[in-house]
């Protein structure tokens, strides 16, 4: 498809080319008065377009509006570095250009929305859009409040759910990242309570070895032998349930037949620890009295809960300080806007955002070309789509299934695969997604805003693109950023 960045190119627009017969033959000014009609002649001109003519070009300044009177036109739309076509007609009448020109003076600068090329040969009725504007609200002043409040009132309506939606999806991640902490939080609380009564008890295991009037050689042993079985347990390989299982079965039953106090109790311990029979009889051999060999394995119990114990507390903490830095990451607090950024530290920070959500029923695969380069980007606002693609895909699999995030280059640009193994979007839907307001999920649970700010954030932000491709039980988003920064121009 041809280059809108081709130079507009300016053709003498003539004066008083249509009569008032020729203009009521256009169905926009069909109905109108003679009057009307010689004032539309006085303010506007024809234009000849040959055919490759660039007419308007997207996002210059919007003013003029434009009736087609011969020719054939298409409409174009940038997406991303491609040219998309949104539509093609040779209708004589159909308008395009300055359409909003009658809406109220906001400050705001109002350009085109899209490309207008010439296919063939072409002429048009053109009206700058002052005098367009101008003739709307004087003659039709009723329709021009009808046509105003309808306008501004969706715009402050979308503005207004999408700061809804915003602050709902706050509210959510907000409610799952305090569930995620409230769990290594709980368990690091439960560690500390166990943990000191379990030093509380090494210290009266110490002070009975030390009333039982234990050689000073055998107290050094003792405490040598301490540090050998923490080394030891700190090195042992990890069990399946029922190794575990079978390993209390044998230290319980060696405990039991030398009457080792509440020795089923400890078996456990031991065998969480990773020691056998070998490690006990290495004990029993260093203490070498009945009495003591009970007293030395409850102390060296509980030197084993302690170091668990601490090692519990050390893995909650852990995941509090790494919950937190997802969460610091995902909101990008203390970053700059815009910024080189790799895709994968969103992606992940999103992801530990929506573990809540994601559940145990979905697996999450993650296939990351962690060769990709960086891409210019916002990237708060990314991690919003990252957000809404993620969430979008759970709610499809209903809870159940496999989350898959891709990433790869294709071209110029990074590519990321948000896919879920849900039923899919039926293909009459799938030109709808996009659309502000269309939501395929039930009356409360969606908005239908969610993938057109994922939309806007791609396309108008960051200059990239966004499509669906959607299957029965294989249903990606495709986001492709550029390796570049957008033109400004």
């Amino acid at each position: 498809m041809s280059d809108t960045t081709d130079e507009v190119r300016l053709v003498p627009c003539e004066p008083g080319q249509l009569t008032n017969d020729e203009l009521r033959t256009l169905f926009l000014f069909e109905k109108l008065t003679d009057d009307q009609l010689t004032w539309i002649s006085e303010h506007g001109c024809t234009m000849h377009m040959p055919a490759g003519g660039v007419v308007i070009r997207e996002g210059d300044p919007a003013d003029q509006f434009f009736v087609l009177l011969t020719g054939t036109i298409e409409l174009t739309r940038r997406v991303g570095q491609d040219e998309v076509r949104t539509n093609r007609t040779e209708q004589r009448g159909v308008y395009m250009g300055a359409t909003n020109a009658y809406l109220r003076d906001d400050g705001v600068q109002r350009n085109y929305m899209m490309s207008l090329r010439a296919l063939d040969d072409s002429d048009f009725f053109v009206l700058s859009a002052t005098d367009f504007g101008w003739m709307m609200r004087e003659w039709f002043p009723m329709a021009i409040h009808l046509l105003e409040g309808l306008t501004i009132g969706m715009r402050n309506t979308q503005a207004a759910v999408s700061e809804r939606q915003r602050l709902t999806a706050l509210g959510a991640l907000s409610a799952g990242l305090m569930h995620e902490l409230n769990n290594p939080a709980a368990a690091a609380s439960r560690a500390t309570a166990a943990l000191r009564q379990r030093v509380a008890g090494m210290r009266h295991k110490l002070a009975m070895l030390a009333a039982g009037k234990v050689e000073p050689e055998k107290l050094v042993a003792l405490v040598e032998l301490q540090e050998d079985v923490i080394e030891r347990a700190a090195k042992a390989k990890p069990l399946t349930a029922m190794e575990t299982a079978d390993r209390e079965d044998e230290l319980g039953d060696w405990m039991d037949e030398r009457n080792v106090t509440g020795g089923w109790d400890l078996a456990p311990v031991f065998a969480q620890g990773g020691l056998d029979i070998e490690c006990l009889t290495l004990i029993e051999e260093r203490v070498g009295t009945q009495k003591l060999l009970d007293q030395a394995i409850h102390w060296i119990g509980y030197a084993l809960e302690t170091e668990q114990l601490m090692t519990d507390i050390e893995d909650a903490t852990g995941r509090v300080s790494s919950l937190v830095s997802a969460a610091k990451q995902y909101s990008q607090m203390d970053r700059a806007a815009h910024q080189w950024i790799d895709v994968h530290s969103g992606l992940d920070s999103t992801l530990v955002m929506l573990t809540h959500k994601i559940g145990d029923g979905v697996k999450v695969v993650k296939d990351y070309d962690r060769s990709l380069p960086q891409v210019p980007a916002h990237p708060a606002e990314l991690n919003q789509v990252w957000t809404n693609l993620i969430d979008n895909a759970v709610q499809a699999m209903h809870g159940a299934g496999t989350l898959t995030i891709k990433t790869y280059r294709e071209d110029d640009h990074v590519v990321v695969s948000v896919g879920d193994s849900g039923p899919g979007v039926p293909e009459e839907l799938k030109k709808r997604v996009f659309e502000p307001f269309f939501t395929t999920k039930p009356v409360g649970e969606g908005t239908g805003l969610g993938l057109d700010i994922s939309y806007r954030i791609v396309v108008n932000g960051h200059g990239g693109d966004i499509k669906l491709d959607s299957k029965p039980g294989d249903t990606k988003f495709l986001v492709r950023l550029p390796l570049t920064e957008p033109s400004s121009a």
